[in-house]
């Protein structure tokens, strides 16, 4: 009794010192069926924090883009469904990581994980029943780790799929959005509404990575690395297909198929700088396939090559365009 007494001490005075606890979990985490998981548990670890020590903002509130003072260059996750366009600026998702919204109608989840510059949207309902996501605490390849407040499921971010507890294997449907320049985001919809800041939490604007996109090894990460590229360097990433960006940034534009993906400047980076709208130049991504009715945004990932390789070892990245015959590259 007071080893374990002794154990949860150390983990709630302590965050991060201990690994994964099958102990520790079931007494942070009553409701979770630990009986059901599609990962080796010992590959998830703490990030620190508690269970939603990070918050996640779950009545978010809003401004018209008019109204809201931003410096031109910092990069929002833009989402615009059924008419309802949405701004939530990475100074603000930093720190919270999670947002539980409902866009143009839809219950909807906004993802944000730093250390993989991973920004994913959600459509939060499964089956009939809509669920609100917090975070664990916990990472697997450093990617976030989240749950669901309704069966505390635990769900990898990168890939939307449950990895622990009921919901293990379900996968969340990813939705259509962009990171882009706020001065983008408020010339394509100047009637659009910006995810305003929670005061009472402060901090927003800041970087507490610096320097993390030009580091040669990511945070609390333990997989293989890239053999052939930084594993901070940023890809574009297509289902099981990704584009450096030094590629893109070369062509511009790249077309395979219907899909078209395009590159311009005028973004800072999120990870360089303290404060990041004084951060470098990496430009805006756009992701479109064509349809009869014209080019529409398509599901897309501007994250680190390290990430990419951690849950799609099989996949493809092109480092030159177009491809060499035979080679992925």
């Amino acid at each position: 009794m007071w080893g374990v007494v002794i154990l949860f001490a150390i983990w709630w005075f302590i965050p991060g010192l201990l690994p994964g606890s099958s102990v520790l979990w079931k007494i942070s985490w009553p409701k979770t069926n630990f009986d059901k998981s599609s990962v080796d548990r010992s590959e998830i670890i703490s990030g620190g924090p508690r269970k939603d020590g990070i918050p996640s903002i779950d009545k978010p509130t809003f401004k018209p883009v008019g109204e809201v003072e931003l410096a031109p260059m910092v990069p929002v996750i833009s989402v615009q469904i059924n008419g309802d366009a949405r701004a939530y600026p990475l100074g603000i998702l930093m720190s919270h990581e999670i947002v539980n919204d409902r866009i143009g109608g839809k219950k909807v989840t906004v993802t944000y994980c730093p250390l993989c510059n991973a920004a994913i949207v959600f459509d939060a309902k499964v089956g009939d029943r809509e669920l609100e996501f917090g975070t664990t605490g916990n990472l697997r390849n450093s990617d976030l780790v989240m749950y669901d407040r309704q069966t505390e499921s635990w769900w990898q971010q990168f890939l939307g799929e449950a990895i622990i507890g009921e919901y293990t294997g379900t996968r969340l449907k990813m939705l259509p959005s962009r990171i882009e320049a706020f001065a983008k985001f408020k010339k394509r919809f100047p009637n659009g509404q910006v995810l305003n800041p929670d005061r009472a939490f402060g901090g927003y604007g800041s970087n507490p990575y610096v320097g993390y996109d030009s580091s040669r090894y990511p945070f609390l990460y333990k997989g293989d690395l890239p053999k052939d590229m930084r594993a901070t360097a940023r890809i574009v990433v297509v289902g099981n297909e990704a584009w450096t960006l030094d590629v893109l940034k070369k062509h511009r534009k790249i077309t395979r198929g219907d899909l078209v993906i395009s590159w311009e400047p005028g973004q800072n980076s999120a990870l360089d700088t303290r404060t990041i709208a004084k951060g470098k130049d990496v430009g805006n991504v756009i992701v479109q396939r064509k349809t009869a009715d014209g080019l529409k945004d398509e599901v897309h990932d501007v994250t680190f090559a390290f990430v990419f390789k951690a849950f799609k070892p099989e996949g493809v990245v092109h480092k030159s365009w177009p491809p060499k015959s035979g080679t992925g590259s």
